[in-house]
Parts: C-alpha cells; structure tokens; sequence
C-alpha cells in the first residue's frame, strides 16, 4: 500500500502526519493528493473520517511552499490559499489543521463572521497570512473592502460544498467567486455531492471529474445502526434512560428541528448528565464553551443541529443518536459519519416514532446498511428477543 512518501508528499508533512499516527493515506487521499500536487482542480466525494481536510491541506500548502514567489507574494497581496466553510467550528477546525502542518513556520487567518472584523483587518495586515479560512460572508466583506487581497491566490477550497450552495450562503459565494482574480487551483469537497452541486460547481472547476470513494463504506463497516422505537411525547425520557442505561463518554445528539435544544440540554442536566448545546441563537464564546467542554470530557453530551456540527471532527464519539428522521439518506451520512472515525467502531441510534419508523426502514434500504432494533427494559437495554426471553423467565418463577 502506498505511503504519502509514494504520492509525492514531502518528509515534513509526512512526519508531522505521523504524529497523528497517520501513516498511511486514506482511499481519498490517494485519489486526491496527486491531482492536487500537480495542481489540477478536483471535485471529491468521501464519507466523514476519511481525511478530507489534510487531504488538500497537505498538497494545497505543499505547493505553495515549494514555490518560493508564491510564498513570498503572501506578504504582498493577499493569501496563497483560501478556504470558505459553512460554519464558524469547521472554519476553526480547519485553521487547527493548518496551523499543526505549518508548525508556526507561516500565519493562517481565521475570517469569520460574530468576530472582531478590526481584529481580523490588523491580523491581515501585520501578519500577512499565507493561508485565510473563513465563511463566505465575512471573506466577502474583507475582499469588498479591500483588506483581504485575492490577486495571490493558487489555491481555492470549497469545505462542505453542498452547503456553500444552498440558500443561506449561495449568494455570497457565487459574488466572492467572481471577484477572485486569475485561474487559481479549485478543490471542492463533502461527504455527499448531489448532481445539483458538482453542475454548479463544473465551471469554476473547469470541467474536472468528481473523484469519490464508496460513501457507504464507513457507514457498513465501522458503525452499528440501531432503532428504539418511541412515542414522540416520550423522546426525552427515552434518550435519558438510553443515556442512563449505557453511559457512554461522548455522545452526540441530534435534536432537529421540533426540539428546543436548550430545554433538552436543560432535562438532562436536572438528571445529573454532563450536557451541552451548540445550536442556533448561541453567541460565538458559548459556542465555543460547549465545544471545548465536549472535547474535554467534561460534557459526555453535546446536543447539536444539523448544520453547527457540519463537518466537526470530535475524537472519541461513541455514539450519535438522532431524535428525529430526515428522509434524505445524505441527512443520515452526515449524522453517523460523526462517529466511526479515524478507523474506530461507532454506534448511530435513531429514536423515533411509528412514522421515523419507517422513514429509517427505507433509509436502510437505500443505503444498504442493516438496522438492529433495541429495546430499554429495567434501566437496560436489550435486543428484543432478549427482552421475550427476560420477561418468560420473570413469569415462569412467579
């Protein structure tokens, strides 16, 4: 199996990887870090934990290195490298990343909206970043204003695309992408790209073909898939004694849309679980609280939307339980793809209703995992032949 020394990865990436234990390149990484060396734009597909995020970084900031004008014209004209996410935590995440390849040789700026935008206007102009990560938005700002140059750019990435394309941030993208001079090296990546995406994306990717692994991969091999039916007036008590029953160190929640998450986090407090939200109507600092408490431990719990925990990669997930069920399978990849991470075994459980019921069962069908239902009987949970088994034993020694 090739190493990253075979794709063309230099030593000190290659080490600095390894003190990852990341020794060995993913399916996607293969199939991506080449491409990108040899700086042709690409649009990939992979499930969440198959190292997407170093699968551009590496190459993106290779290139750059290698190229010392490149490097140089980072402290003239703006960033080598621009990378736009949906979210505040993935953009974060992502500078992390930047910042341990980098190892403080180079400045990365993280550009994202509810920050200080006269903290962000000084960063740029005194430490004149070879890289910038930000929100569409606020990129889009600093670049009308003229703070945030673009003339440098060879490099472009589009995290999470098929979010950078939907209503909220579509607008402001496709107005940074036209103020973005020359013909830099285009890289667009997520878990799931629909037909919709990769024909929005074709043209400033100048018709370069969708490199993807089998996106059901993780989903069968690494993560059980199980069900526990309950009425919806009883989600609540049914995720706590889940919760009680199993107690695992770090569990996501997915509350969806009918939930007030606060109030959720609030129930499960007064049991004594270690909770914590990230969801709408937060400020960045408790955002950010909640974030580092989960990391920590110190919250086994995070109750979560959809959207805040695009693309979050969290070590250490066990377990990811969804309270409600979308109908789209690519809802339910990005869900699971939470845990299984980084080459270890997860659990995705779906608490629902008749109807979620049955939702999941065509779920199954289409992504071609299997589903175990569960069952919480006595403060513990079962298969439910287990559950039969337990209840004639009861009866027959009454």
């Amino acid at each position: 199996m090739e190493n990253f020394s075979a794709l063309g990865v230099i030593p000190e990436f290659a080490e600095k990887l390894a003190e990852r234990r990341i020794t060995l390149p993913t399916n996607i990484q293969r199939m991506v870090i080449k491409p990108l060396l040899d700086e042709k734009s690409v649009i990939f597909r992979s499930a969440t934990g198959t190292g997407k995020t170093f699968a551009y970084l590496v190459p993106a900031l290779q290139r750059i290195l290698a190229d010392a004008d490149s490097a140089a014209s980072a402290s003239k004209a703006g960033p080598a490298l621009l990378i736009c996410a949906p979210t505040f935590e993935l953009c974060s995440q992502i500078k992390n990343e930047a910042d341990f390849l980098l190892d403080g040789k180079h400045n990365v700026a993280l550009l994202i909206g509810s920050a200080d935008m006269g903290r962000q206007i000084d960063a740029l102009k005194k430490n004149r970043p070879l890289a910038a990560v930000g929100n569409p938005g606020r990129l889009l700002m600093l670049a009308k204003m003229g703070r945030l140059k673009l003339h440098s750019l060879r490099f472009v990435v589009l995290d999470e695309a098929d979010r950078l394309i939907s209503k909220e941030c579509a607008e402001d993208m496709q107005e940074l992408a036209r103020l973005i001079a020359g013909r830099p090296v285009v890289a667009a990546c997520s878990a799931t790209v629909s037909a919709r995406v990769a024909e929005i994306l074709q043209p400033l990717l100048d018709g370069s073909e969708i490199l993807e692994t089998d996106e059901h991969e993780i989903l069968r091999e690494r993560i059980e898939h199980w069900a526990i039916f309950s009425e919806s007036r009883r989600k609540t008590q049914t995720l706590i004694s889940f919760l009680a029953a199993l107690k695992p160190k770090k569990t996501l929640v997915f509350a969806g849309r009918s939930y007030d998450a606060g109030k959720l986090v609030t129930a499960m407090q007064r049991k004594g679980i270690a909770a914590a939200g990230l969801f709408s109507g937060m400020n960045r600092k408790d955002r950010k609280e909640a974030l580092d408490r989960f990391r920590s431990g110190k919250a086994a719990v995070l109750v979560s939307s959809d959207l805040a925990a695009r693309g979050l990669d969290i070590p250490g997930i066990s377990h990811v339980i969804a309270l409600e069920t979308n109908e789209k399978k690519d809802a339910y990849i990005h869900r699971a793809g939470r845990t299984g991470r980084a080459g270890k075994r997860g659990i995705m459980v779906t608490i629902g209703d008749e109807v979620e019921m049955r939702r999941l069962a065509l779920l199954e069908k289409k992504l071609g995992i299997a589903v175990h239902p569960r069952e919480l009987y006595g403060g513990r949970l079962y298969k439910p032949e287990e559950v039969e088994e337990s209840t004639n034993y009861a009866n027959a020694n009454e």
